[in-house]
């Protein structure tokens, strides 16, 4: 294994709508991001992950890209975008971009000429076909696969009398990278960013880039690892950044395809098992509870198979789902805080890089809104126009779903301040602010020393310090069938590193309670005996006036331990 910057890194992703506004309109933008830079730096991050900033109609809240070389007007100017680089830079945190490639907007040039003829120079820029029939104007798509946000993937354009294919929304047309001029236009354009001085992309859907002539995969297609060595070896690999593929529908197995670091595509993959642990047969929106034993499984699969193959990305939500402590966690006020920190301390104990996302560090909970106008995700949007026209489901049962599950948990506005708007706006924000702002928001857990907060802070500086909590492997499930205690034990071997060697043998024990009442521990007494120094757990100032019980772990409660390896 090789050490390397982005495997040490934290990284924070910002949602830049929804981040802070700086100018009253209720919309999020650069300058906003620029004044709280050194709240960033606080923190302790080392990368940003900046989710789309490109023009575009935001018909997917900036994922359909009209142009990949502008800034969007909402957000900004390219002006301000080079003063937020350089604001980071000089906070010695990197800045990484979202790669949208997959698809375009459709009222990008490049499919604003290719839909007016089949014979044009941007033809083939896109996937079109002929309907099912063999006939043009056929009725029927040409096959039955189904968008992700629900509906056919198939629109047909009478400019062109053919169908084209959005695997997304309607106007967010697939690209045909069969196409070696688009390839070679996507990579000038990735170049154009990495000149300016970003340092690396995240990649959306990456894993969708390659679909066989015969349409029968839009998945882990057949060309995909030839387009991604490709790109990193006209582009990626001229360069010293970190790159993470979005790929849904990858095992491990699949995984190390890309991420094998003989390989020559990318740094690390976000999975997405996890992410669907309580998801039943009908996909994400057929709720199921999920169950400790479950996630567990899922996670240790990753950690043992990558294990000195490739690298973990570590998350539990991001812009695409609904908050961890929500979700994963308790959210009441009585365990909010502490249940918080107890699923931090699993993802900054893993190996892999962590990612925190906006909100996520002062516990930032998913909303409820009473009506389902209220949401303006177009994903849910789609859904419940589906559910209506079916008719199987009433309003009531959808937005419970909603509630749970709905992208727009993640994207309401960041909490700020208790003060109107939350402190994102002086306006009436873009999307409606979760109404606990007034307990949950930054100020006040700057304020507190036991806050959500100052615990990343400690994580975060512990990971710097101890570079066993990066590396170490040997990933140990102690009690694999419990269904309220997980504990792992990890390892890092003197031999691990090719290019530095630690001094000896060390090791991580963690222990974690996923549930609101004291478990009993003894089991691992004789783990904790040899384990080492406990250097982190998240119990309150007030709790530590207690010692320490080696039997019982408290309610929600995480504990770390580091010593030498046995």
């Amino acid at each position: 294994m090789k050490r390397a910057w982005w495997k040490e890194a934290v990284v924070y992703q910002i949602y830049p709508r929804s981040f802070m506004d700086s100018n009253g309109d209720g919309i999020g933008d650069i300058p906003g991001i620029l004044s709280r830079a050194d709240y960033l730096a606080e923190l302790g991050i080392d990368v940003v992950w900046l989710s789309p900033v490109y023009q575009s109609p935001n018909a997917d809240n900036g994922y359909d890209i009209s142009d990949y070389r502008a800034i969007m007007t909402e957000f900004g100017t390219l002006d301000d975008w080079k003063r937020l680089l350089k604001a980071l830079h000089d906070r010695n945190i990197r800045l990484v971009m979202d790669l949208v490639v997959n698809h375009s907007s459709d009222e990008h040039p490049w499919f604003v000429e290719s839909k007016k003829s089949r014979d044009g120079a941007y033809a083939d820029y896109y996937i079109w076909r002929d309907g099912r029939g063999g006939c043009a104007c056929d009725a029927e798509p040409p096959n039955d696969w189904q968008s992700v946000f629900s509906g056919p993937a198939w629109k047909y354009s009478a400019a062109r009398d053919q169908w084209y294919l959005h695997l997304f929304a309607e106007k967010q047309p697939d690209l045909n990278w069969e196409n070696p001029v688009l390839r070679r236009e996507i990579f000038d354009m990735m170049r154009f960013w990495l000149d300016l001085g970003i340092d690396g992309f995240r990649m959306d859907v990456i894993n969708m880039i390659s679909k066989d002539a015969a349409l029968t995969t839009f998945m882990n297609g057949p060309r995909v690892h030839e387009f991604l060595q490709e790109m990193n070896a006209e582009i990626l690999s001229k360069y010293d950044i970190m790159t993470v593929g979005e790929t849904p529908g990858v095992d491990p197995a699949l995984a190390e395809l890309y991420v094998g670091e003989n390989r020559n595509e990318l740094n690390m993959v976000f999975q997405f098992e996890h992410m669907d642990v309580d998801s039943g047969p009908g996909g994400k929106w057929d709720i199921r509870p999920w169950m400790l034993t479950e996630l567990r499984a899922i996670l240790g699969k990753w950690q043992r198979e990558l294990d000195g193959k490739g690298w973990n990305s570590l998350y539990l939500n991001n812009h695409d789902q609904p908050r961890m402590v929500s979700r994963f966690g308790d959210d009441s006020p009585l365990w909010r805080v502490k249940s918080a920190k107890m699923l931090a301390t699993m993802l900054h104990t893993m190996q892999g890089t962590p990612y925190i996302y906006q909100g996520e560090e002062i516990g930032m909970t998913n909303v409820a809104f009473p009506s389902i106008e209220d949401y303006e995700d177009v994903e849910i949007r789609n859904w419940v126009k589906e559910e209506r026209e079916r008719g199987a489901l009433r309003d009531n049962e959808l937005l419970k779903r909603i509630h749970y599950r709905g992208r727009d948990n993640a994207r309401t506005p960041m909490q700020w301040t208790a003060g109107k708007g939350a402190g994102f706006t002086s306006g009436t924000p873009w999307l409606g602010v979760n109404p606990n702002y007034a307990e949950i928001n930054a100020e006040a857990a700057l304020a507190d020393p036991d806050s959500i907060f100052r615990y990343y802070q400690k994580l975060i500086a512990l990971r710097k310090r101890k570079k066993e909590l990066v590396y170490a492997g040997s990933f140990e499930d102690l009690c694999p069938r419990n269904e309220f205690v997980y504990a792992y034990r990890r390892t890092l071997k003197a031999e691990t590193f090719t290019n530095a060697q630690p001094e000896s043998d060390r090791s991580i024990l963690t222990i974690l309670n996923f549930s609101g009442e004291a478990q009993d521990i003894g089991f691992l007494t004789d783990h904790i005996d040899n384990a080492g120094d406990l250097v982190l757990d998240n119990r309150s100032t007030d709790e530590k006036k207690v010692p320490l019980s080696p039997a019982t772990l408290g309610p929600w409660e995480a504990r770390v331990y580091l010593g030498e390896g046995n």
